[in-house]
């Protein structure tokens, strides 16, 4: 059975599976359970991303510290940069347990440095957990790259055992990582047989995007695609096939506005964003200023089921203030739209505690 639906439908079911619409979550685990991850990105030109997304959604009764003490409490995990529940670990073993039978260059280079691989599990049984820049760099064969990376050995090594299930984040000092033996912080769960756990992540993708593509740009953490999760469905003026959460199907939709991370996973995919919202954006941070057009850090707005516009605004904590530098309007907005977005604004400046500059 195809289902078809209209821009509007798809929309709907892509808000309300991400958590967007008026009904609002209360609890920061339950909000992570249904998204499946958080991305950490610690860029804080508003708030980091994880505070930011789960801010959109619980709004200002959220505290920082919710989430500190989940991840202290290994009830949510740090995982490839990504925050999951700490039962997910299940999800992810039986891939773990494959790693070092996977050709390629990481598979030789940790080989070759098994001494060093073996020096930082002793330290961290010992001490951990511990920052990277605390454990012994013993590598016998630096590793090469003509990026960032290159001889960055114990943080490639960290990588490797932490994709080998030996490592995990156990916290953070800061921005920095703390290491420790994945045993001390992953829970002890049954593994999930790879075909099935794949199953299973891209059951759950599609239950957090409620819409999305069988197939789309391959991303290198965490796919965007659900594979054959849910039910086929066309969208009214869109190419192509998607897959639809069944559930979703039908459901009274009241929406309201939102003020997104960048990094938000109803914007994530840039493609998909332009499908069904009709919303262009691109992160602009890594251009010129004179090259941007919607600012730094431009927060997209979310309106009911419509994308529309960007807010350009700054945290100025030295100062004390919210800079609102510029709101961007995609389509004009209504008096009801301004006012409801206006609110939003407000309420991320308080939950920020800054004062609201203009």
């Amino acid at each position: 059975m195809t289902h078809h639906l209209s821009r509007a439908d798809a929309r709907r079911i892509a808000v309300h599976a991400q958590l967007l619409d008026r009904r609002r979550p209360t609890d920061v685990r339950e909000v992570v359970r249904h998204l499946a991850m958080l991305q950490v990105d610690p860029t804080a030109a508003v708030a980091p991303n994880a505070d930011l997304v789960l801010w959109s959604r619980l709004g200002s009764a959220y505290e920082r510290a919710d989430l500190e003490r989940a991840l202290a409490e290994h009830t949510l995990i740090e995982l490839l940069a990504l925050i999951r529940p700490a039962e997910d670990i299940a999800l992810y073993r039986a891939d773990m347990d494959s790693w070092a039978e996977r050709p390629g260059p990481a598979r030789a280079w940790i080989t070759a440095n098994d001494a060093c691989r073996r020096d930082i599990l002793r330290r961290l049984e010992a001490e951990g957990p511990l920052p990277s820049r605390d454990l012994p760099d013993t590598c016998a064969v630096p590793w090469g790259s003509t990026g960032w990376t290159n001889n960055r050995n114990v943080t490639m090594m960290l990588d490797c055992m932490t994709a080998r299930g030996e490592v995990a984040v156990a916290g953070r000092a800061g921005r920095q990582r703390l290491w420790d033996l994945a045993d001390r912080v992953y829970p002890d769960v049954p593994v999930v047989p790879a075909e099935q756990a794949r199953r299973i992540r891209d059951e759950r993708r599609l239950r957090s995007l409620g819409i999305a593509r069988a197939r789309t740009t391959q991303s290198p953490v965490e796919a965007w695609d659900v594979g054959e999760a849910g039910e086929e469905a066309v969208v009214d003026g869109v190419k192509g096939t998607w897959r639809v959460d069944p559930a979703l199907l039908g459901q009274p939709f009241t929406g309201r506005s939102a003020l997104l991370s960048p990094f938000d996973r109803l914007v994530h995919d840039r493609t998909r964003a332009v499908e069904l919202f009709e919303f262009e954006y691109l992160l602009e941070m890594y251009k010129p200023a004179g090259k941007r057009r919607w600012g730094y850090f431009a927060l997209p707005v979310l309106y009911r089921d419509r994308l529309v516009g960007k807010l350009d605004a700054t945290a100025d904590r030295k100062a004390g203030v919210f800079r609102v530098h510029a709101l961007h309007q995609d389509v004009p907005f209504s008096v009801a739209m301004a006012t409801a977005v206006d609110a939003e604004i407000a309420d991320l400046a308080d939950w920020l505690g800054l004062d609201l500059a203009r």
